[in-house]
Formats: structure tokens, C-alpha cells, sequence
């Protein structure tokens, strides 16, 4: 019988990696979905959000201060900074009774102006994306990322009706 499951010790299983970031894509690709379809000033994610919201701006009141340039581009480096591990420690802790999957990786946009991308994306805890999800989405930061994610959906769409034609077209020729 196994001993006690000892996190510090435990192996990296390839399998439960990509598992957990199959799950965090996901994740991305319903919220661009989301904010295609609501503009973010409606868009609640979760119950606590009010909540969320005053707890982030009171905890890191660097990140409210106009015009919100630290909310529109995360620093990676000050949130991995000693000081920003733990006063992001602390805030995340907060949640573990109240939000299911807290601690879970999450993938964010780095920049609220822009789209998901290699180059635009890092992993954070699920609290980490809905503090800074909720607070760009209440101060209109995710206005520009709306206006994309409408775009891409038309384009693709567009796309697939000429896809569609071309196949129908090609199949009654055929007969």
C-alpha cells in the first residue's frame, strides 16, 4: 500500500502536465469566446467578483492608479519578485474556501489589448486571472480585446461559409 501522498516530492507525470494544460487552454478559449459575445463591462465571473475586485485594488494599489497601465500589461517579473510572491501568497490563500479551483493554472493575456498568443500569454493561478480578468473588465481595459475577438469570430465565419460554398460547388460538379 502507498504511504502518504507528499507533494514536495512528487514526480512531473508527463500526462497530468498536459492534462492540466489542455484544462488552462480551455479555459482561454471559453473566456475570448466570452468576451466576443458580452461586452466585458457585463461580464460577471464569478460570484465574488465585487469582492474580488475591492480585495485586489486594496492589496495592490499600484495596480490602481490611472491609467491602469499595470492592469493592462502584467509584469511578470514583479508578480515572481519576492515581494509580489508574497503579498500574492497571501491574497490567493484568502480564497481557498471560497472559490473552487483557486490555486489552478490559468493562462492570461499579459497585455488586455491584445489577443492569446505565445508571446502574450503566461500561467497564474485562476484567482491571479479572475482579480485581473474582473478589475480590466470593470475599468473598460478589455474594450480593445472585445473589439478582436468580434473580429476574429466574423472572420472566421466568413471563412467558413466560403469553405462551405466551394465544397458545394465542388460536389455539383461532380454529378
Amino acid at each position: 500500500m502507498a504511504g502518504k501522498f507528499d507533494p514536495n516530492n512528487a514526480q512531473n507525470l508527463m500526462e497530468i502536465e498536459k492534462q492540466f494544460a489542455v484544462k488552462a487552454v480551455e479555459q482561454a478559449q471559453t473566456y475570448w469566446n466570452l468576451l466576443e459575445k458580452v461586452n466585458p463591462k457585463d461580464l460577471k465571473l464569478t460570484k465574488y467578483d465585487d469582492e474580488i475586485f475591492d480585495h485586489l485594488m486594496a492589496t495592490f494599489p499600484e495596480l490602481n492608479q490611472e491609467p491602469y497601465e499595470k492592469l493592462v500589461k502584467i509584469d511578470e517579473d514583479w508578480m515572481k519578485s519576492k515581494d509580489g510572491k508574497n503579498r500574492w501568497r497571501t491574497f490567493i490563500e484568502s480564497y481557498k474556501d471560497k472559490v473552487k479551483d483557486y490555486n489552478f493554472g490559468s493562462l492570461i493575456r499579459t497585455d488586455a489589448r491584445d489577443e492569446y498568443g505565445e508571446s502574450n500569454t503566461i500561467f497564474v493561478t485562476r484567482i491571479q486571472f479572475y482579480a485581473y480578468e474582473i478589475a480590466r473588465n470593470r475599468l473598460g481595459l478589455n474594450e480593445k480585446a472585445h473589439q478582436i475577438a468580434i473580429e476574429d469570430a466574423a472572420k472566421e465565419k466568413a471563412k467558413k461559409e466560403k469553405e462551405a460554398k466551394a465544397a458545394a460547388k465542388k460536389k455539383g460538379g461532380k454529378s
